[in-house]
């Protein structure tokens, strides 16, 4: 068991038993031109989350310990996107319009894709999902429920994209499904910080609702001192 210093108290680890969770970090929410640019957003505030993600995702394959990157996509004939999804707002880049990325938040497209400076290696996880949540219509035919507890994963720790949406609804979901969850306060971002705030204090509230939070730093000193790689 590996003690990290996070609120509101210490989070227990169990080695090989905690999935590091890698929401989101594609191509049409990070890099101008995509969808959260289309949307009217400041993409750079989302890029101090890259260097704590790669510094954990380093510390996790360094132990073959379990990593699980998600995407938010659609099939190309949309058959998966709610028109409430796809009409809302007014975008000059709606879900399936061509962009400079190729189709917006469309299974395949470059955009779509996870960035370079995260992406998976062979035999990480990569789940594909429709919706905001990590749980919901992914890893068919069982679901993603039943992949994680056929790998014994009992633990998971977030980071990635956006942190009051997809990473936020992501937790919530993994929590009402009975794992213990930690969100790693400097390797998720928003495109409002008052948001990214507020989530982590909503989380945290009341014993930890929801779960824990810890800064990257006390997550990997932590592994460094009860876990030393290979």
């Amino acid at each position: 068991m590996i003690r990290i210093a996070a609120r509101p108290c210490d989070y227990a680890l169990e080695p090989g038993r905690a999935a590091l969770v890698v929401i989101d970090m594609q191509r049409d929410f990070i890099e101008p031109g995509g969808f959260g640019a289309s949307l009217g957003n400041d993409v750079t505030r989302l890029q101090p989350a890259i260097a704590p993600i790669a510094a954990l995702l380093a510390a996790w394959r360094a132990r073959g310990w379990p990593v699980l990157h998600t995407r938010e996509c659609h099939r190309p004939d949309l058959s998966d996107c709610p028109p409430a999804k796809r009409e809302r707002g007014r975008p000059p880049l709606r879900i399936g319009d061509p962009g400079p990325m190729g189709r917006v938040l469309i299974a395949g497209e470059p955009g779509a894709d996870i960035i370079a400076a995260l992406a998976p290696v062979a035999g990480e996880w990569v789940v594909d999902k429709p919706g905001k949540g990590m749980f919901w219509a992914t890893c068919p035919p069982a679901g993603l429920q039943a992949r994680l507890q056929g790998a014994g994963i009992t633990q998971l720790l977030f980071t990635g994209v956006t942190t009051e949406v997809c990473v936020q609804t992501s937790m919530r979901e993994a929590n009402d499904r009975g794992y213990d969850c930690l969100v790693v306060e400097d390797a998720t971002e928003s495109y409002f910080p008052e948001y990214k705030q507020a989530t982590l204090a909503m989380i945290t509230a009341q014993g930890g609702i929801v779960g824990w939070s810890a800064p990257s730093a006390a997550v990997l000193a932590a592994i460094a001192a009860a876990a030393p790689a290979g």
